[in-house]
């Protein structure tokens, strides 16, 4: 990723310093072609760049054109925290800032506090509003890129007016863009719950881009991923929808840097992107048909912030490096075999993909267990999760498919299924 990403002055990947989990079955190496690929660090690299440890590996970064690539991240709970599932979010925070320098490793940027780090639906706002901070003064002390979401979470009980929508939204934006990261302006339960129709979108988002001090990125989530924001930009015609989201656009485009669509309708996407105004970029938010989207057509591409992109991060990493040597075709023949995992995570009920990307976090060796927070581990079956494995390990995602094994077989048992 040459424009705009962690690339030559990545971190490193430093998930590995942390000592081998106790379940961990004897070793088996992975084949050559599923290990990360190593890259030895700059010699010229700035001092505050972390470099590769003793025992650590490092991807070659993704570098893919005019192309930006966030991987929206998941968090780490803490295992032995004994809070409730509706209570505040225990995050363990040394191993959820592990898996982003894991992420800038392979260079990609990370969209940060969004969706995939369970926004909404286990992470409150407090929660969220600290890992933004530490995950932005990560950021820059390793060179990477992060984009943080600014919502309305603080409203979590009945009706907001439309003022405290706005007091929300700003409060956020404030706490983001003071913590030095890009801001993505996350679609709001709230002004959804709120608005009367499109005028009142205008307005609000209007108000909130002649406050912006650097391009943000918009965000149309579609209600497959949170039912509660069925109707968003004011209407459920979409082609309506897209209208106004499209004047929103239009009317200050200098305030933004681009508009992520989460709407799983590839055809939709193509026909938006051609309509924003040079400069704005469109951030491909679809699970089901990022190989296609990203390669582009002849009227052009989308740039890509993706929840997939957690448990992809290698492949990414390598699809992106194929595109700048090879071009689509090569691109696509990295990406292409990944889509039956992204299908099959993000199935209906959509909005639990996040429990199949920490799954295979653990599985990968990037955490210690498999708990989430608000237990949204509970949230997929074993059938699904042992589907999501096996895919996985054909796609080689595993650094120790040993472990991997080992570890969905603790899973089996816990379920009594014996091996």
């Amino acid at each position: 990723m040459r424009e705009n990403a962690a690339a030559d002055n990545a971190a490193a990947d430093n998930a590995s310093a942390h000592n081998a989990p106790a379940d961990k079955a004897p070793a088996r190496n992975a084949p050559a072609d599923n290990a990360p690929a190593h890259h030895t660090p700059a010699h010229n690299a700035p001092a505050a760049i972390r470099t590769p440890q003793p025992g650590q590996e490092r991807s070659a970064p993704a570098q893919a054109g005019p192309r930006t690539v966030f991987a929206a991240a998941h968090i780490v709970a803490d295992p032995h925290a004994d809070v409730p599932p509706e209570g505040p979010a225990a995050v363990d925070w040394d191993a959820t800032l592990a898996f982003r320098r894991h992420l800038w490793a392979h260079g990609l940027g990370v969209a940060e506090a969004m969706d995939t780090a369970q926004r909404g639906m286990g992470l409150d706002w407090p929660g969220a509003a600290e890992l933004i901070r530490r995950s932005a003064a990560e950021a820059k002390a390793v060179g990477g890129r992060v984009a943080c979401g600014a919502g309305t979470d603080q409203l979590t009980y009945g009706a907001a007016t439309p003022a405290e929508v706005r007091d929300a939204y700003e409060e956020q934006l404030a706490l983001v863009e003071g913590a030095g990261a890009q801001a993505i302006l996350m679609a709001s339960r709230a002004l959804a719950a709120t608005a009367r129709g499109p005028d009142d979108y205008l307005t609000l988002y209007g108000g909130l881009l002649d406050q912006v001090t650097e391009p943000v990125i918009l965000h149309w989530l579609g209600p497959m991923f949170d039912p509660a924001l069925e109707g968003y930009w004011g209407t459920r015609d979409l082609d309506a929808a897209t209208e106004t989201l499209l004047q929103v656009v239009a009317a200050r485009p200098e305030k933004v840097d681009g508009v992520k669509i989460s709407l799983l309708d590839a055809d939709r996407e193509k026909a938006l992107r051609r309509r924003l105004p040079p400069g704005v970029r469109c951030y491909t938010g679809d699970d089901f048909h990022y190989p296609e989207l990203i390669a582009g057509d002849e009227h052009g591409f989308s740039d890509a912030l993706l929840g997939v992109f957690d448990p992809l991060a290698p492949l990414v990493a390598k699809a992106m490096r194929a595109l700048d040597a090879e071009g689509p075709a090569g691109f696509r023949a990295v990406l292409d075999p990944t889509v039956a995992l992204a299908r099959h995570l993000f199935e209906p009920p959509t909005r639990y993909y996040k429990t199949g990307v920490v799954f295979l976090a653990w599985l990968a060796g990037h955490q210690e267990h498999f708990t989430m927070v608000g237990g949204l581990q509970s949230a997929r079956s074993l059938p699904h999760l042992v589907t999501a494995y096996e895919r996985a390990a054909e796609l080689g995602l595993f650094p120790d498919p040993g472990l991997a094994e080992h570890r969905v077989g603790l899973l089996r048992e816990v379920h009594g299924v014996r091996r």
